[in-house]
């Protein structure tokens, strides 16, 4: 019985199939003619891979001149190694203590907030930093980004010194303050 089902299931497949193909065969008359136009046409021509010049080897001769990372005294050419290490063994900062806090930022950006006495009777200054936090200081404390060392804390401002460079090799001691702003 199941046999007699399949029979018609397949004819009805079959011609199914049949129809779509017989379908396909329509609408390629523009591909043929498509493709016998580029057949006749005649073949291009394909350029010289051009010549290309040959490498050139770089000869490097300035390894006799100055070394340029070494520091030079433009200033007094005329002075000897000894007389130009006493120039340059004058004021420095030391770069070899700790840095403090309020170091990492410039002195322009902070500002005195107000002070405070402490029992033993040393004023205390409050800085607000660019980070949004107060900082206690006091006289020896070290602030800005140029070595700025506080050397007297006041009801309204806090005045220290730094030591920048000159531009010529050597540094100089310069005076700053931060005055409290209501």
């Amino acid at each position: 019985m199941t046999q007699s089902l399949y029979s018609p299931l397949k004819f009805i497949l079959l011609g199914t199939l049949i129809a779509l193909l017989s379908g396909c065969d329509e609408g390629l008359d523009d591909l043929r003619q498509f493709a016998r136009d580029i057949r006749s046409k005649p073949p291009g021509r394909i350029e010289p891979i051009p010549e290309f010049q040959p490498y050139q080897n770089f000869e490097y001769t300035s390894q006799d001149l100055r070394d340029p990372f070494k520091l030079v005294d433009f200033r007094r050419p005329e002075l000897n190694e000894e007389e130009l290490s006493k120039l340059t063994a004058g004021l420095r900062p030391d770069i070899d203590r700790v840095k403090e806090s309020l170091e990492d930022f410039p002195l322009d950006t902070l500002r005195l907030k107000g002070t405070i006495d402490d029992k033993q009777g040393i004023k205390w200054g409050l800085i607000f930093a660019p980070d949004n936090t107060i900082h206690r200081v006091i006289e020896g404390n070290y602030m800005g980004q140029n070595h700025g060392r506080i050397i007297a804390v006041s009801d309204q401002t806090i005045e220290l010194t730094e030591i920048v460079p000159d531009g010529l090799g050597n540094y100089i001691e310069r005076s700053s303050a931060i005055a409290l702003i209501e």
